[in-house]
């Protein structure tokens, strides 16, 4: 098992890259969440009062 995460030499070069890829990864699902729910937020501030009261009802 230790060979395995070793890699042969290799183990920082590997494992910084699959750290780097779910750095990404993970950064691909959070981006669009956050931003999704900030331009909702601005748009609702946008909007007169009893829009938004009427669309939450």
């Amino acid at each position: 098992m230790q060979e395995f995460f070793y890699m042969g030499g290799y183990a920082f070069y590997v494992w910084s890259a699959y750290a780097a890829v779910a750095v990404v990864l993970i950064a691909n699902v959070i981006y669009p969440l956050r931003r999704r729910r900030r331009l909702l937020r601005e748009i609702a501030q946008q909007l007169p009062p009893n829009i938004v009261h009427d669309a939450k009802a």
